[in-house]
């Protein structure tokens, strides 16, 4: 609120400047001028996609809109999927994902004449996380959480994983299909293999958080910012990728230690929509400009400063 207050009292105060300028000069020019320099930005931008990347596009867009607020900027969480289906169709002029895009889904915006740029935000930790209470589960190796995943056509138990576990049976929550987070998953622990069918599915992270903090047996995995905002009601479970159970941190994430599970994520914009809306153009630049500090304080991993710098470089070559 201080903030709004701050730039409403400047404006009034610059109101006040230039009616004062337009007084002192009786030429029609000079008050067109300063009318035209009084004229907010105005706009409607559509955006949908990852729910990973939801939590750093909500920060942008507040921010964005406290400063433009005539620009009106919405965005959804379908699903990486779901995004890119909007995206294709034209319904959104920027697609938020948590993996790269896919080939059909190129295809299919190169059929509609849709041009498109890849944009890097920030680095995540996919966290695989179990139910506050769960005491024997202390690491995972990238072949147990296959084990536990992948469907065998029968109800896994916590025994079946590791010897002296409880002979306890294991609820799974997964995201949904459309999930990015469910396709690099898919890719680096299933390897391409059918999910457990008892597996709970959503494409909303919260959902997931809420099914293991509310089963003792639950186990879940999503973006490294969920698990932070919920790290007092889960407990996150160290993964070894071959040299060690190593737990997703900032620094983890960011030198990939933490591997198998860490990753980029994206958004994409429509080429044609950065070189003829102005409100696209410059709400894309200032995520750009925003995304590292803003990505960090919703519990994501910034780029190296050069990676922003390039980005904000390819965007100003769209506009020409």
């Amino acid at each position: 609120m201080k903030k709004i207050k701050v730039l409403t009292g400047l404006a009034m105060m610059s109101t006040a400047l230039v009616l004062g300028a337009c007084g002192s000069t009786n030429g029609e020019g000079k008050a067109e001028q300063s009318a035209e320099e009084n004229k907010q930005m105005q706009g409607n931008i559509q955006i949908d996609g990852s729910s990973t990347v939801f939590p750093i596009m909500e920060a942008v867009s507040e921010e964005y809109m406290m400063e433009k607020p005539d620009v009106k900027v919405t965005v959804g969480y379908s699903g990486t999927g779901g995004g890119f289906e909007k995206f294709i169709a034209g319904e959104t002029q920027m697609s938020n994902a948590s993996r790269p895009i896919k080939d059909e889904e190129k295809a299919s915006l190169e059929e509609k004449g849709i041009d498109f740029t890849e944009f890097k935000l920030a680095y995540d930790g996919l966290s695989v996380v179990v139910n506050k209470d769960n005491d024997w589960v202390d690491s995972l190796t990238v072949d147990e959480l296959k084990k536990i995943w992948v469907d065998n056509g029968k109800a896994k138990k916590w025994s079946d994983i590791r010897k002296g576990w409880p002979d306890k049976e294991i609820k799974l929550y997964s995201p949904g299909t459309d999930s990015g987070t469910y396709d690099y998953f898919d890719e680096v622990i299933l390897d391409g293999a059918q999910i457990d069918k008892a597996a709970v599915l959503s494409e909303d992270d919260n959902v997931l958080v809420q099914g293991v903090t509310g089963e003792k047996n639950g186990i879940g995995y999503f973006g490294y910012a969920y698990y932070l905002e919920n790290k007092d009601k889960l407990k996150v479970v160290p993964v070894d990728g071959g040299k060690g159970a190593v737990e997703p941190t900032n620094e983890t994430i960011k030198s990939g230690e933490y591997a198998p599970l860490s990753r980029p994520l994206f958004t994409y914009a429509a080429n044609k929509a950065v070189a003829e809306d102005e409100a696209v153009y410059d709400y894309l630049k200032f995520t750009l400009e925003n995304a590292g500090t803003l990505s960090e304080e919703v519990g994501y991993v910034k780029l190296p400063e050069e990676e922003y710098e390039k980005a904000l470089k390819t965007l100003e070559g769209l506009k020409k």
